[in-house]
């Protein structure tokens, strides 16, 4: 009997993806969590076959979950399960440890591809971040500054392109709001720009 778990803060989320594994896995255990903090108290509770994460959810540092995850539990297969652009985050995460990295908006035979490799303890990505991978190694991209960054940093740095504020990305993240002023302050330095506007010229062109 294959046991999974759900973490996302988003309850329509959860029961869709409920609903297609126990369709998929007829006799699947399956198991929610909502933010950092329950996904942690499952994690010592079970051993999961599966685990499907999101990365954006209120009062949880994803990142520090998925390092969490990887050291405490290396056996642990973790699928990123997220609207949030691959582009962005895919290699991150799966640097961080997580097996792959499939959108929510993924056709359904595309995510229960995902979700059957991971399985059977293979690595999954998309064709098109595969394509822009390769592309990336032709080109002979190495110099992208965003790779300075810290997790921490590229995170900011993700929720500032999508408009958030320092205030916005304190709530969303649960820390001070200096310390947010902090890691935006130094990720500018690392970036050698001043403001915004220059920071989106900058991640145009190196695709973020």
């Amino acid at each position: 009997m294959k046991k999974f778990l759900i973490i996302d803060d988003h309850v329509i989320v959860r029961s869709g993806m409920k609903l297609l594994l126990s369709e998929i896995y007829k006799s699947a255990d399956i198991h929610e969590a909502f933010d950092g903090d329950t996904a942690t108290q499952k994690l010592k509770e079970n051993t999961f076959d599966l685990i499907m994460m999101d990365i954006q959810m209120p009062k949880t540092d994803t990142f520090g979950l998925m390092e969490y995850i990887h050291v405490r539990y290396p056996e642990a297969k973790v699928l990123i399960f997220s609207v949030n652009a691959e582009n962005t985050y895919a290699k991150r995460f799966m640097k961080a440890g997580a097996y792959g990295f499939v959108s929510k908006e993924s056709p359904l035979e595309e995510i229960i591809k995902a979700i059957n490799l991971v399985l059977n303890d293979r690595k999954y990505i998309s064709e098109t971040l595969a394509y822009k991978i390769a592309e990336d190694s032709i080109a002979g991209r190495t110099d992208n500054p965003f790779n300075k960054l810290s997790p921490r940093e590229f995170e900011i740095v993700a929720l500032l392109l999508n408009g958030k504020t320092v205030s916005d990305i304190s709530q969303i993240l649960n820390i001070q709001v200096s310390t947010v002023g902090t890691h935006k302050a130094r990720l500018f330095e690392k970036l050698s720009v001043t403001n915004i506007l220059e920071l989106k010229e900058l991640a145009t062109v190196y695709k973020v």
